[in-house]
């Protein structure tokens, strides 16, 4: 049996509202898309949801205690709460370079964890 979903569509700054029928994973039509992306980001969310993360991460040494984070790339979305838990343990010795790796591969994902500022040391 079909279901409706309604979903707002983020892949573009117009933020489309998708009524999207589909059944399991199957998606039979979706209405409110102003463009292609629409379908492709309706699929996504009902088959491998995913979100860029930004978070913070611990620092030793550093002019700050923490230094800004994020995900190079969108992250699975029912792991993000697994992935703020790791973030919480992790602590790096400064300096920080921005774009820098700071966990490769979190969680097994293949997504790595980089820095979003330079973070000098300490004098």
């Amino acid at each position: 049996m079909p279901t409706e979903t309604d979903m707002i569509c983020v892949t573009c700054p117009r933020g489309c509202a998708l009524k999207v029928i589909h059944e399991g994973n199957n998606i039979l039509e979706v209405n409110g898309a102003t463009c292609k992306r629409g379908k492709d980001y309706a699929l996504c969310e009902l088959t491998d949801p995913r979100r860029m993360v930004a978070s913070s991460v611990k620092v030793k040494n550093g002019i700050h205690s923490l230094v800004p984070v994020y995900t190079a790339q969108a992250f699975p979305k029912p792991l993000i709460r697994k992935l703020a838990d790791h973030l919480r343990k992790i602590e790096i010795e400064a300096p920080v370079k921005i774009n820098q790796i700071v966990v490769e591969n979190i969680l097994n994902t293949g997504i790595d964890i980089l820095a979003s500022r330079d973070l000098p040391a300490r004098q």
